[in-house]
């Protein structure tokens, strides 16, 4: 009869008779790692978990490498200790770097666990990865203003003609100067964005009425000159002058003053007639009298 090797280690409690583990306790142990597995990544601790086992391999293997080997473990010499240090150190790293991104990111198992009092049946969504929207750029929004707009402009002045009988035929003259007016138009202005773009006429206004120019076109007509007749001249003297013979010549002054004929006559006289001498110098009628 063959003898059965002995049974050590901590799954020695799950061997059979011949040493072995029966197949319904592997389903049953797969089952469990599976369902830890399951409960540890929608908790959002899977990762943790991960680097602690790294963290105790790292004990392990070290204490290994002191003691050359851990009882009631694969590790039985310090090679396998230094080889558990390795692999603890890297599923540590990886477990630890991991979760720090899952905590900075906040797991999705971790949002639909704490939301799912707030989700429908109709709106949840079987997809477990957040979706990112982009952010829409922000339209600018036209700034739209009025503003009243002045301009003034000038209004020029008519021409315009009168008659005028003080003035005679076939004679003008401008009797009124002619001025321009000025017109004030208000505009309602209206901008996009400070750019003009319409306006209206809001009112106008004349500040200056214009002046019209007056020209006066004469229509009297002169009455014809009748040339006077000379009067008759007796003895020698001009009959223009009274009281005393003014002789008939070329020039006759005063007797006794600057003038220098060739005649001469002593006042004083009267004036009847015209002064073809000029002998009235004050004009009172009565010359050669100083």
């Amino acid at each position: 009869m063959t003898q059965q090797p002995a049974v050590s280690g901590w799954l020695a409690p799950l061997r059979g008779p011949d040493g072995r583990i029966p197949t319904r306790t592997r389903w049953i142990i797969a089952a469990v790692i599976l369902l830890v597995v399951i409960v540890t990544a929608v908790a959002g601790i899977f990762w943790a978990l991960v680097a602690i086992l790294g963290l105790v391999g790292i004990v392990l293997g070290i204490v290994a490498l002191v003691k050359g080997s851990v009882p009631r473990t694969k590790l039985r010499s310090r090679w396998a200790g230094a080889l558990a240090v390795l692999v603890g150190l890297f599923v540590l790293v990886l477990g630890s770097g991991a979760n720090a991104v899952v905590q900075q990111g906040e797991t999705p198992q971790a949002s639909l666990i704490s939301d799912a009092s707030n989700v429908t049946p109709a709106t949840a969504s079987p997809d477990p990865k957040p979706k990112r929207t982009a952010t829409p750029s922000p339209t600018p929004t036209a700034v739209a203003t009025e503003a009243e707009v002045q301009e003034a402009t000038a209004i020029p002045f008519a021409a315009v003609t009168v008659d005028d009988d003080s003035i005679d035929v076939g004679t003008s003259a401008v009797t009124v100067g002619g001025g321009n007016g000025e017109k004030v138009t208000t505009y309602l202005v209206k901008y996009i964005d400070g750019v003009e773009v319409s306006r209206s006429i809001a009112r106008e206004e004349t500040t200056l009425p214009p002046v019209d120019e007056v020209t006066s076109i004469g229509t009297r007509v002169p009455e014809p000159v009748v040339a006077a007749e000379p009067a008759p001249e007796s003895n020698g003297c001009d009959s223009n002058y009274a009281d005393v013979c003014v002789p008939i010549a070329s020039d006759v002054d005063c007797a006794g003053g600057s003038g220098n004929g060739p005649a001469y006559v002593d006042g004083p006289l009267r004036i009847v007639g015209s002064d073809v001498y000029d002998l009235d110098r004050d004009g009172d009628g009565i010359a050669c009298d100083a």
